[in-house]
């Protein structure tokens, strides 16, 4: 995975970098609408995350592509990058959820750590909020872990879909608070 870490690192970078000088409120819109297609692509699709088929793209082009796209998009916005990742594992590398999971956490890891080095030396990290989230992110990764290992594809499976509905849920809350406050 070394060229998928390089490449997601640059990406995220890059992101990080762009995001100081452009208006992220495009990628805002769009990203429940792809958050959802996660969701559904999981919960409709009965062989996803069964893994063995044949990758759909050489290792080389999966970290070029997805590696960069994933990490710029990591750097620049971030929700659902961990959803993406598990994605395009299992549809593009054609690995398990399980093995989607662990490659997933590796280049989420190194997304986050390009893109926090870049915030740091244009002097932006609000410290106290962010070194409780890492503590939170590193004790929440231990116990998920723990899960993946003894549960498997069976846990895996419909927390993603569950977490990606979430995350969209929320972001369109956000964004269209009075849609929600009609309904109750």
């Amino acid at each position: 995975m070394r060229l998928a870490i390089a490449c997601t690192f640059v990406g995220s970078a890059v992101g990080a970098e762009l995001v100081q000088h452009i208006d992220a409120g495009v990628l805002t819109s769009l990203i429940p609408v792809l958050l959802l297609g996660i969701s559904l692509y999981f919960l409709l699709a009965p062989q996803a995350g069964e893994g063995g088929g044949k990758p759909k793209m050489s290792e080389t082009l999966f970290a070029f592509s997805v590696g960069t796209g994933v990490g710029f998009y990591d750097g620049f916005f971030g929700p659902g990058t961990g959803s993406i990742f598990t994605i395009c594992f299992v549809a593009i590398a054609q690995l398990s959820i399980v093995h989607a999971t662990a490659r997933t956490k590796v280049l989420n890891f190194t997304s986050n750590l390009a893109a926090l080095i870049f915030f740091i030396i244009a002097g932006l990290p609000v410290w106290e909020i962010g070194l409780v989230m890492a503590a939170g992110g590193f004790l929440g990764a231990r116990m998920g872990a723990k899960v993946v290992v003894s549960k498997g594809k069976k846990f895996i499976r419909p927390l993603v879909v569950i977490m990606s509905m979430v995350m969209a849920l929320k972001l369109l809350w956000e964004q269209h608070p009075q849609w929600f406050q009609s309904l109750f």
